[in-house]
């Protein structure tokens, strides 16, 4: 048997002693969430933020262009009505003709003479007595106009003042004094002021001039009037009453005016003078 020479080999190297475990460094987190969690969380705040901004505009644009409702309607009728002092020229106001009856049932066209263009609601326009009911319920103007009748015999003044809406006028309407006759040289008063108008059928017309006066109201507007005859005689010179009622298309012409001025338009909100 062959024996095989020894080798001498290196003694056996003992393991290397194992690396201590290191721990994987911990990650900073805000309110328990890490920088990706609140990354999340940013995208799905983001999300709703956007769709609730498509929300709100899809909302508006349905919100214009929907019909008006009934009850929007009616508000922005309501404020035509109150703007028209305003909105209306002065002729549309006061039409060149206005038809009355007289006492035989006849019917006859008094024709306009003027307009005044003052409008505060001070003593220019009427008597203080008058004047300041109008203010302490808030009168926005007055605007006055003068008026003969057929034959040119008679002339009225007829003032429309215009409140904010019907209830303040309507007060303001109840409060109103009623006329008297302390002095006849001064004619009828508290009234609304007499409006001349030179070289017309009333350039004679004045304050000492008026013999009557009539008050009326449509909507917001109260319709003020007050006549007399156009040769200017004061009330002092009347020394009888003429037959019949000389002045009765006075609290006519206040009436159409009012309720032409009072009547509500079907509303057409693709129109500037519309507020819908």
């Amino acid at each position: 048997m062959a024996f095989l020479p020894s080798v001498n080999r290196p003694p056996a190297q003992p393991d290397p002693p194992a690396a201590p475990h290191s721990e994987s460094p911990r990650r900073p987190t805000v309110l328990g969430l890490h920088g990706r969690q609140w990354m999340v969380v940013a995208v799905v705040v983001g999300c709703c933020y956007l769709a609730m901004t498509f929300a709100a505009l899809a909302g508006a644009w349905t919100t214009l262009h929907r019909e008006p409702t009934a009850a929007e309607m009616k508000r922005a009728a309501a404020a035509e009505v109150a703007r028209r002092w305003q909105t209306w020229p002065a002729q549309r106001i006061f039409p060149e003709r206005l038809p009355y009856t007289t006492g035989g049932g006849h019917s006859e066209y008094a024709s306009l003479q003027g307009i005044s263009s003052a409008t505060a609601c001070d003593t220019t326009a009427a008597d203080a007595e008058i004047s300041a009911v109008l203010r302490r319920h808030g009168c926005r103007a007055v605007l006055r106009a003068t008026y003969a009748d057929q034959l040119q015999g008679v002339v009225v003044t007829v003032g429309v003042v215009a409140f904010a809406d019907p209830f303040q006028a309507d007060r303001a309407l109840r409060e109103l004094p009623a006329a008297t006759l302390p002095d006849r040289s001064r004619g009828v008063r508290p009234a609304l002021r007499a409006a001349a108008f030179p070289g017309t059928a009333a350039a004679r017309f004045t304050d000492a001039a008026r013999q009557d006066r009539s008050s009326d109201r449509g909507g917001p507007y109260v319709v003020l009037t007050t006549s007399g005859q156009a040769d200017g005689r004061p009330a002092a010179a009347i020394t009888k009453n003429r037959p019949g009622n000389p002045f009765a298309l006075a609290p006519q012409l206040g009436r159409r005016i009012a309720k032409t001025l009072s009547t509500q338009a079907l509303p057409d909100c693709s129109s500037r003078e519309w507020r819908c």
